[in-house]
């Protein structure tokens, strides 16, 4: 953790401000190991403080050793610039992607004399590259969603409502270790795996049907992210041809995929294999995305994100096709980003289109 802190405050330092309050609750776990559900923390260019309620300082006093743990009741902010008034801040950095308009209002009241500035990113940037640790809780989330997978097979057929086999999906994970479902599962059949983000129905699978599933397991906080789209029964010849379609141009982003390389240029290399096809108004959404302690964080696999992707970040490859009434394909895997290459994390087999009765 010491060496994240010392990081942040390089960066809120450089951004102009004496002091950076963190309420993010991602951004707080990551700089302080603390679980509870309630907190915020205090860094400033020489002490770090979280503060909590009494529910949780006797926690926060376990998980956060480099933290002073301040006890609050009611409105916390009181207790903010207590602190502040004390380490003689006037110039406070806040999370302008995470406060709303009425917090930061109350915190302009109450903190009076102290000038506000909002600092976006500045953690989030840090927690885009992987440490050891992180990427071995995320292989673990994906090893877990993978396992569920299998379980899950001989679920997927006809008669069986989408909503059975998420539950099912997310009875496995649970299970086998995660702390939960990584997002609301996907699980969009027929007419409705044009959805990119059909969310399991009450609908009942049918044979011939494009069967598309989006999942993941959280491990250590941690997220994984997978998509397999499976047919029920024996595929037509247009259900082959767009998933060795969608399959072709995610292992061209796969491919492409190293530390250097533009966040745009691997959204490129799937891009263009689907628009020669004469698909491209049928793919909407990026490639994919950076994964983490969010199910989508930085970098943006997406034409418009000209960063360039560093070792140890993970994201996902995650190209689709969706032809609206008739059905669609995405094709999902969580990968780590190395010098020179890549690793894909996932083990789920995607190379042939699985056929399930």
């Amino acid at each position: 953790m010491k060496e994240r802190i010392e990081k942040l405050r390089e960066r809120f330092a450089g951004a102009g401000v004496e002091a950076l309050y963190i309420t993010n609750p991602e951004n707080r776990f990551y700089l302080s190991g603390f679980t509870g559900t309630a907190g915020s923390l205090l860094l400033g260019l020489n002490n770090s403080y979280l503060f909590t309620d009494f529910r949780y300082t006797g926690q926060a006093a376990r998980e956060c050793p480099d933290y002073q743990v301040i006890e609050t009741s009611g409105e916390s902010s009181e207790v903010l610039r207590e602190y502040l008034t004390g380490e003689g801040i006037s110039l406070l950095g806040l999370e302008g992607d995470y406060l709303t308009y009425n917090q930061f209002q109350t915190l302009k009241e109450k903190l009076g004399g102290v000038e506000l500035k909002t600092v976006d990113g500045l953690v989030e940037e840090l927690r885009a590259r992987k440490d050891k640790d992180e990427t071995a809780f995320i292989e673990e989330a994906v090893r877990l969603a993978d396992e569920a997978f299998k379980e899950v097979l001989p679920l997927i057929r006809p008669g069986v409502p989408e909503r059975e086999v998420a539950l099912q999906l997310e009875y496995f994970m649970r299970r086998m270790g995660a702390e939960g479902a990584a997002f609301k599962t996907i699980v969009a059949s027929g007419y409705r795996s044009a959805l990119p983000h059909g969310v399991a129905s009450s609908r009942i699978m049918a044979p011939g049907d494009f069967v598309t599933l989006d999942f993941g397991a959280v491990y250590n906080g941690y997220h994984s992210d997978i998509t397999r789209t499976v047919v029920l029964g024996r595929p037509e010849k247009k259900q082959e041809e767009i998933y060795q379609l969608v399959l072709e141009a995610q292992m061209s982003a796969i491919e492409s995929l190293r530390a250097g390389i533009k966040a745009s240029d691997v959204d490129g290399a799937a891009r263009r294999i689907i628009e020669q096809a004469g698909y491209g108004k049928q793919f909407g959404h990026g490639t994919g995305h950076g994964v983490g302690l969010s199910i989508h964080e930085k970098p943006r696999l997406s034409a418009k994100d000209q960063s360039l992707l560093e070792e140890g970040m993970v994201v996902t490859i995650e190209p689709g096709i969706y032809l609206p009434g008739w059905g669609g394909v995405r094709i999902e895997d969580t990968v780590l980003v190395l010098n020179g290459g890549c690793r894909v994390l996932t083990r789920t087999p995607k190379e042939n289109l699985l056929s399930l009765s």
